[in-house]
């Protein structure tokens, strides 16, 4: 069995830039659940929000780190 460790070579300004749009994307769809009263969907845009910043910091500390 191979036990190696996968690691995610995307460069820092690739994740701030996708982090961003997932952000966007999110108080989109945020936007929609509400109008359509749809919890899902609004439930589903506050969780790419949230992935968004997340993937947004990595890029920067990436970008801080040098990697």
């Amino acid at each position: 069995m191979n036990n190696t460790i996968k690691v995610d070579t995307k460069s820092g300004s690739r994740d701030e830039v996708e982090g961003s749009v997932k952000k966007l994307t999110g108080k989109v769809e945020e936007g929609a659940g509400k109008v359509l009263h749809s919890d899902k969907l609004e439930a589903r845009g506050v969780r790419d929000q949230l992935e968004g910043s997340v993937q947004k910091k990595v890029g920067e500390i990436k970008k801080v780190l040098g990697t």
